[in-house]
């Protein structure tokens, strides 16, 4: 079957015309995201810096100045440090696309496999591969730094070197068990059915995205960390009573040993369907009362029942079918390529290109939208607030998420623009404004 993704011929005057336009865009779209980033970062800083000295009188009773100088002090260490993630990124990002990076990796695996093996899949897949291990060597100093410098320095690391290369070195393993197969696939249906094929690859990411939530807690977390049944009878009783107060069924309530790596504390729902789990990090249990755990529990459980893991799993399949379907059309125009900095195959199937390209491109332009996802999250997060409070305390619920707060060093004073355009979760402040009224 002739492969739907070898580009089509175009007139020179209307290729070139339509590649500058491209690469106007994506330039302009780039420029004025990084500019609109460095400000919201520099407002962050600047509005956390001005707080840092006085704790807010919402929490003057519960959170000590030492406390808040902390959260402080770490959040303007992430700020500035992401202004350099972000400078990073976006030369990586140049690199790849219009200084002809990405271009100059796929001459080179082309002429490199040559003969019968030159342009199909198998070097189509080590594209794929060889982009992912580059961009993961790139931000080895990043990940590097950021676990061993500055998490340290606020006291959150707790991994030895040799667990983070263990760490590295499973995850490279199993990315590479699950992500070649995986990518195979997806070529092979880009390249074997059709002008169609979009909608059939798409039904493969959901599929994979599907069964990832089935296998996740049962065989790939366990890799990573030890899980083991709560024992806590009284917890486990209160816990219980809950859930089936809130009509959830789990398969199991558990705790991680999070502390090995983090000092960091959390909970959370992992799996979907009849393998869901509830899952403890040992850090919160040793830091929060039953009561409080309760609390938070009841936060999650608002989630499921507010149908949020539903929703957000159907926005996730629309905004990827669409995607797709963009993908469809933009993998056979020749402007495309051309437009981001790189020579599209003529004689050889352009699909690894083409998902590369638009997995790069893509973020410059949705960027710009992400604050009404933002919105949506911090929305769902009073819902299931509402729904603590109205099954456990609000008191219980306010206590906890202070301690959470502090434990996380997280800053009561965030500028709230930033926290218009980033943020998922609501400020502290407006949690328990809420909570209390």
């Amino acid at each position: 079957m002739t492969d739907p993704l070898l580009v089509p011929p175009a007139t020179p005057s209307l290729l070139t015309s339509a590649s500058f336009t491209l690469t106007a865009c994506f330039a302009i779209a780039l420029v004025l995201g990084l500019v609109l980033k460095f400000w919201l970062a520099s407002r962050q800083i600047r509005h956390v810096a001005q707080h840092r000295n006085s704790v807010p009188t919402a929490f003057a009773n519960n959170i000590t100045l030492a406390a808040h100088q902390k959260a402080a002090a770490y959040t303007v260490a992430k700020a500035r440090f992401g202004l350099l993630e972000m400078a990073l990124g976006t030369a990586v990002l140049l690199g790849w696309t219009l200084l002809g990076g990405l271009s100059a990796l796929n001459q080179a695996l082309l002429q490199w496999l040559g003969g019968g093996l030159g342009g199909g899949i198998w070097q189509q897949v080590a594209l794929l591969a060889a982009f992912v291990v580059v961009g993961a060597l790139i931000e080895l100093p990043v990940t590097l730094y950021q676990t061993f410098v500055l998490e340290e320095r606020f006291g959150f690391n707790k991994m030895t070197l040799r667990l983070w290369l263990a760490d590295l070195l499973k995850s490279s393993v199993m990315g590479a068990l699950i992500g070649l197969p995986i990518a195979a696939l997806i070529l092979w249906v880009m390249g074997a059915t059709g002008s169609w094929w979009w909608l059939w690859a798409w039904g493969v990411w959901m599929g994979f995205n599907l069964l990832l939530l089935l296998i996740y807690p049962t065989f790939i977390a366990p890799m990573f960390n030890k899980f083991k049944p709560l024992d806590d009878e009284t917890l486990k009783a209160r816990v219980t009573a809950l859930m089936q107060r809130c009509g959830f069924a789990a398969k199991g309530l558990f705790v991680m040993d999070g502390s090995k790596r983090s000092a960091h504390a959390n909970a959370y729902f992992t799996g979907f369907g009849a393998a869901k789990r509830v899952v403890f990090y040992d850090t919160l249990l040793a830091k929060l009362s039953a009561a409080e755990v309760d609390a938070v529990l009841a936060h999650e459980l608002g989630h499921f029942k507010h149908k949020h893991i539903i929703k957000r799993i159907v926005t996730m399949f629309a905004i990827s079918l669409a995607g797709f379907a963009l993908l469809g059309w933009l993998a056979r125009q020749a402007w495309f390529y051309t437009g981001l900095g790189v020579s599209p195959n003529l004689n050889a199937p352009n699909d690894a290109l083409a998902l590369l390209l638009f997995l790069l491109a893509m973020p410059v332009f949705s960027f710009f939208i992400s604050p009404l996802f933002a919105q949506l999250s911090r929305k769902h997060e009073f819902e299931a607030d509402a729904y603590a409070v109205a099954q456990t305390s609000g008191a219980d619920l306010s206590t906890a998420l202070l301690k959470l707060y502090e434990d996380n060093a997280s800053t009561l004073t965030p500028d709230p623009v930033y926290v218009k355009f980033y943020y998922s979760h609501p400020p502290a402040s407006e949690r328990l404004q809420r909570m209390v009224a």
